[in-house]
């Protein structure tokens, strides 16, 4: 009894220490909001734990904001860059943050293009200096562009045309968005890459790439004054561009048919299912519904074994052998809600999609078990809570939130949304999103070699 005691006591005490540690991390970081006269939006996270600091500058554009006919510019425009400036010739900005011995990195995404940098907290200067220059100042040669787009159908070649499940995904988005530009990949149509020029580089980067247009969030042991003021030192002489609007992309029409693949690939070993309905995003001061579609991807398949689908297809009758939801609402505009079964080795697909339709249909009828909904609940308290302990991944959910227009008011309500969003309210959702014929089914099949 006396060793029960002290383990209990030794947890206890773990359990009290991992609290306090929490609370640290939370009230460790402060947030402090400025704009530029120029409209650069600039957002101060500090976290004194460590001097440390991560710089991040969002762009309000990504690969669903290009002309048509050329897709795949504005993950083109990220390559190149890092080409350099008049001011900080080739190479340098890469080599001068290894030489500070930081780390940076790029990425493109639908709605928009994100630069990082994570350095000692005594170098940020230096590294907004840098990054402040190439908003503006790129320089680039034919060869530049010529050698990138290599960079660029390697890339393709490797991420998508050499992965049989990324290019079922590139089709059904193809088919899932009518009208609406999700429907084209971010890295672009391979023959679309091949013939950007120098002219619709430039013509992009200038219409984009401007600080009115720009998100900038630095995270870490920082001061905000001082921030503020390297800030203005050299962010501040940035142009605004006064052709920069809010965007206006093509929406989606009223969806009436059901669409389905069938896509053929010998390097599928296991056959799958893929099931996307087209899904409200999040909205600012509008958040309920993505809250409640969160917490449905998470009851249907993100709670282990016992997630719905799982229960249904693999518990109870040996249907399938893995099942999944996932769900995103921070996207500019409508995306999808997706569901994937694979199903057992004896089972065909036809079988195994009748029983997803037969599961969501008893789902819809059942409703939401409500000691689910609250692990669930604590679940993603948690790891909003852990998430809090990281200053990189705080800051990177900020920019990914701000650029698809949340406010800081809106983030910091999320939480507490997620909390108090109602059974009713999941299952009211979940009505509304499930119409097939807003929808599309792919299966993912091999095919003998010849």
């Amino acid at each position: 009894m006396r060793e029960i005691a002290l383990i209990i006591r030794w947890a206890l005490s773990f359990l009290a220490m991992m609290i306090v540690s929490f609370q640290v991390a939370l009230a460790a970081q402060e947030m402090t909001e400025y704009r530029l006269d120029n409209g650069l939006h600039i957002v101060v996270i500090e976290d004194h734990r460590t001097p440390a600091v991560t710089q991040t500058l969002w762009y309000r554009v990504g690969g669903s904001d290009g002309p048509p006919g050329k897709s795949g510019l504005a993950h083109y425009v990220e390559h190149l860059m890092f080409k350099g400036t008049e001011k900080f010739g080739p190479g340098v900005f890469n080599r001068t943050v290894q030489d500070l011995g930081g780390m940076d990195n790029a990425f493109t995404s639908f709605d928009y293009t994100a630069y990082i940098q994570r350095i000692s907290a005594d170098n940020i200067e230096r590294i907004m200096e840098l990054e402040a220059d190439r908003m503006q100042g790129l320089l680039l040669t034919e060869e530049d562009i010529e050698i990138e787009r290599l960079v660029v159908l390697e890339e393709r070649h490797t991420r998508t045309d050499s992965n049989p499940g990324a290019l079922l995904q590139e089709q059904m988005n193809a088919a899932l968005f009518l009208n609406h530009p999700y429907s084209i990949p971010i890295i672009g149509w391979r023959h679309e890459i091949e013939t950007l020029n120098r002219d619709d580089i430039f013509e992009f980067y200038r219409a984009h790439y401007a600080p009115n247009n720009a998100i900038l969030i630095i995270a870490g042991d920082v001061e905000p004054d001082e921030v503020l003021q390297y800030a203005r030192t050299h962010y501040g002489p940035l142009t605004f561009n006064p052709d920069i609007a809010e965007r206006q992309r093509p929406q989606e029409p009223r969806q009436l048919a059901a669409r389905r693949l069938i896509f053929q690939d010998e390097r599928v070993s296991t056959p799958y299912i893929v099931r996307d309905y087209l899904a409200p995003e999040r909205n600012s001061n509008a958040q309920r519904e993505a809250a409640s579609l969160e917490l449905l991807a998470a009851i249907l398949g993100g709670d282990g074994i016992n997630s719905y689908l799982t229960q249904k297809l693999e518990v109870d009758v040996d249907i399938a052998i893995y099942s999944s939801a996932n769900y995103s609402g921070q996207y500019v505009d409508k995306n999808s809600f997706g569901l994937v079964v694979v199903p057992a080795e004896s089972v065909s697909m036809e079988e195994a999609e009748e029983a997803l339709d037969r599961a969501l249909d008893e789902f819809l009828q059942e409703g939401v078990e409500d000691s689910q909904l609250r692990r669930i609940k604590k679940s993603i308290h948690a790891s909003w809570i852990y998430e809090q302990d990281s200053v990189q991944n705080v800051a990177r959910r900020i920019g990914q939130e701000l650029t698809i227009g949340l406010t800081l008011e809106d983030i910091r309500a999320w939480p507490d949304i997620l909390q108090s969003i109602t059974s009713e309210e999941i299952m009211d959702a979940a009505r509304r999103l499930f119409q097939l014929e807003s929808s599309v089914t792919g299966w993912a099949m091999g095919k003998p070699k010849s």
